[in-house]
């Protein structure tokens, strides 16, 4: 626990490492470990064989060696010529040393550097094998490096009537070099197959990884693939198990989460109904109350009451307009192909008396031999982005200014611009501007939810809206919309 408190990030790198290569290392560590064991032991066996090998033909020339001493009655007699001795001799990589000695340790032939090992109470003509190091003399020093060889020692009896018997050890070595080359032949020979079998099974190990763990891959692009208000179940049927409950337990929160936001959108909505009515009259009230008063503060105060209910009808109008493009209300009402450059005509026709009301100067610039720009929606929908963008424009962009709006086809999109002469917005606040509950300024009109609206209808419509400078200076508004495939 201590350790978790002062090193969190240790946990974290324990959470964050790759599934595929913890697997990975997993699968492929026990691989490696058998693969260090096989060829430890296939060098041990190959030696063990070449050692077996060695020792049988040291034990048949100790036995042939041993056939060449014959006792007599004056003592031993060796026949053993030179031309034996120098065959043996020979071959420097793997030659053949010997010595015979009687007593054993009292030379009588071969080399004395010999290694030799005291054997307690030697049982006779019994071979006894070890290993040694032979240093062959050599002149100006005593002897040269050491060789490894391998060793047979026979002790014999031997005797004649009349005579005590006596004892004779025979030794023949052989260098160990060729065994070791042999072994390191045969480790050679069987490690290569191994590393490529083991090679073969790291690619083999590696893709069911990746294949086993498809799934969630496929769950990982679902899930980030989906916008923010996307809520629809995880669709995982050929997953495992393991996946489906997780897939399972997401689509638990998924549902609960769906069930929190449409009670919310429910109040709201059922909210927004129900003040429609009592704003309205209060509306028509204060409007009568103006039209009677006659005292200076008290129809101050009556104006100010009815900016609010204003404000408050506008609130609810736009609480009802969010609420209809939220994706499941969305989804219920019918999209249609439709003139988007239309509609932008007649909408900007609509709102040219508010316009001119607050001195803005409203126009639709609209070119000869236009062509309709078609899209697919809901056009109650984007008909009340534009006056948001509209109305929007009409508030900030001051008295005096220009407002345009104009339709642009592209290539497979249709663009809906609105552009006003005004201050603009800087460029560190453009993007916050289309987010809930942001206004422009804090004069006290408007409520901060009609951008909002706008990227709302303009996202759930597959397109994008953004804020940019106009050539001018002010503000250019522009929603982007895919062109129908059809014209209707």
């Amino acid at each position: 626990m201590a350790t978790r408190a002062r090193w969190p990030w240790l946990r974290d790198m324990r959470i964050a490492r790759s599934l595929h290569r913890q697997l990975f290392i997993w699968l492929m560590l026990p691989q490696g470990v058998l693969w260090l064991a096989a060829a430890l032991f296939t060098y041990n066996l190959a030696a063990g064989y070449a050692n077996e090998a060695i020792d049988a033909s040291l034990l048949q020339a100790s036995r042939a060696l041993a056939r060449q001493i014959k006792p007599t009655a004056s003592g031993l007699f060796i026949d053993f010529p030179r031309s034996a001795q120098e065959i043996l001799e020979s071959d420097p990589t793997d030659r053949v040393l010997y010595a015979v000695s009687s007593p054993p340790g009292q030379l009588l032939l071969g080399d004395a550097q010999l290694p030799h090992v005291k054997v307690e109470s030697p049982r006779f003509n019994e071979p006894y094998f070890y290993d040694g190091t032979y240093r062959e003399p050599i002149e100006g020093r005593r002897t040269a490096p050491g060789e490894r060889v391998r060793v047979v020692a026979l002790y014999l009896q031997f005797g004649l009537e009349g005579t005590p018997d006596g004892t004779m050890l025979v030794q023949v070595a052989r260098s160990r070099a060729n065994r070791e080359e042999l072994a390191r032949r045969i480790l050679v020979d069987t490690a290569l197959p191994l590393s490529v079998l083991i090679a073969l099974m790291t690619v083999v190990v590696w893709a069911g990884i990746r294949a086993g763990l498809r799934p969630l891959e496929a769950l990982q692009d679902q899930v980030e693939g989906r916008s923010a208000n996307a809520l629809a179940p995880i669709e995982l049927t050929a997953a495992p198990p393991e996946v489906r409950a997780l897939a399972g337990a997401m689509n638990t929160l998924l549902a609960e989460v769906r069930r929190n936001v449409a009670a919310q959108k429910r109040f709201i909505s059922d909210a927004a109904h129900q003040l429609r009515t009592p704003l309205a009259g209060l509306k028509s009230q204060t409007e009568l109350a103006l039209g009677e008063a006659r005292d200076p503060a008290l129809i101050e105060r009556l104006r100010r009451v009815h900016e609010s209910a204003t404000r408050g009808s506008r609130l609810v109008v736009q609480l009802l307009t969010l609420a209809r493009a939220e994706p499941e209300s969305a989804q219920r009402q019918d999209r249609v192909a439709f003139d988007l450059r239309q509609l932008a005509r007649e909408t900007t026709a609509e709102l040219v008396p508010r316009a001119m009301g607050a001195d803005i100067d409203l126009g639709f610039d609209e070119s000869e031999g236009d062509a309709p720009a078609f899209v697919v929606g809901i056009p109650l929908l984007l008909r009340e982005a534009l006056v948001n963008l509209l109305d929007n424009a009409i508030h900030y962009a001051g008295r005096g200014a220009s407002t345009t709006v104009r339709v642009r086809a592209g290539e497979g999109t249709a663009a809906l611009e609105v552009e006003d002469s005004g201050p603009g917005v800087p460029e560190a606040e453009r993007e916050h501007v289309f987010e809930r509950f942001v206004r422009g300024t804090h004069d006290g009109s408007g409520c901060g939810l009609g951008l909002a609206i706008v990227r709302e209808i303009v996202e759930r419509h597959g397109g994008t809206v953004t804020l940019g400078a106009a050539a001018g200076g002010g503000a250019l508004f522009t929603v982007q919309l895919a062109l129908a495939a059809e014209k209707h």
